[in-house]
């Protein structure tokens, strides 16, 4: 009789534990959707309904105008274009480097193993606003090397390169917690059948890394799409940068109509909110990558 009472305090302790868990990620996920809601709100509320009535107040009518003003100004033809120049090269640089150095550090040992695979991660916690100034005169110094002194500053290819340096830390990391999950006797067979480096990477290692390089583009598209600082400080023309620039066309030179910038917004950000909705498992698996052994 005495277990049964124990058994129920256990369950109804448990009931209450798992409740305040609910409730505490309940809270902060409403925290994290509140400027999501917000800006689709105001993105549907005219400029003048606004002023008129003040920010906190009922609004009289929605309609998609300032979508449609967005779009005219925000010229996204050539931003977008841009920014699938910058991401896409840059995603799979960044995958196939960092997927190359951890297959280094995690199937071969030697003495720098683990300090090499510390560089490449400590490289990834450096803040761009520390580096880009040494950053911009090592560009023009590079330019000016080879005659041409925007062969990497204003230009696709100079935001590319300081993504892919940025984070391929990050993904050598998880990868190669990843691939310490892959069992060892794969590749020793593999040796054993006399398969060279390239062949025991490309055809035996590269295959089961499907499910871990499948998150993290996920993961790396959101950021590389998402950046505003590099694409800012590493261009001065206007039309090579990605679409995270295109809302400062949005902008007035003396009032800004924020309803309209935040339209702007939520055309910029469409594309990254269908691939979270889309593969929001993908997500939640590349936070987790390497968590747990076989």
């Amino acid at each position: 009789m005495s277990g049964i009472v124990v058994n129920k305090e256990y369950r109804d302790k448990q009931q209450r534990k798992d409740t305040a868990i609910s409730l505490f990620i309940g809270f902060f996920a409403l925290l994290w959707i509140f400027p999501l809601v917000w800006t689709l709100y105001s993105s549907l509320r005219p400029y003048v309904d606004l002023e008129a009535n003040g920010v906190f107040s009922f609004p009289h009518h929605l309609n998609f105008q300032n979508y449609f003003d967005a779009v005219r100004r925000m010229n996204l033809p050539l931003y977008f274009a841009n920014t699938a120049i910058i991401t896409i090269p840059a995603v799979f640089l960044t995958l196939f480097l960092g997927s190359l150095m951890a297959f280094v550090v995690s199937r071969y040992s030697f003495k720098a193993n683990v300090g090499l695979l510390l560089f490449f991660t400590a490289g990834n916690l450096l803040p761009g606003q520390l580096i880009f100034i040494p950053l911009f005169k090592m560009y023009l110094a590079i330019g000016d090397a080879f005659g041409n002194r925007k062969l990497l500053y204003d230009s696709h290819w100079g935001i590319i390169l300081i993504h892919v340096a940025f984070q391929m830390g990050f993904a050598t990391f998880v990868l190669s917690s990843y691939m310490k999950t892959i069992p060892k006797e794969i590749s020793e067979s593999a040796m054993i059948d006399g398969a060279s480096v390239f062949t025991h990477y490309f055809n035996i290692i590269l295959p089961l890394l499907r499910p871990a390089l499948a998150s993290l583009t996920v993961l790396m598209t959101t950021w590389i799409y998402n950046d505003f600082f590099w694409a800012l400080v590493l261009t001065s023309s206007d039309s090579k940068r990605p679409i995270t620039s295109a809302l400062g066309r949005l902008t007035g030179e003396y009032v800004t109509d924020y309803n309209l910038l935040a339209a702007g917004a939520m055309i910029a950000a469409l594309p990254t909110l269908i691939v979270f909705f889309v593969l929001r498992k993908q997500f939640i698996s590349g936070l987790t990558l390497g968590s747990t052994k076989g």
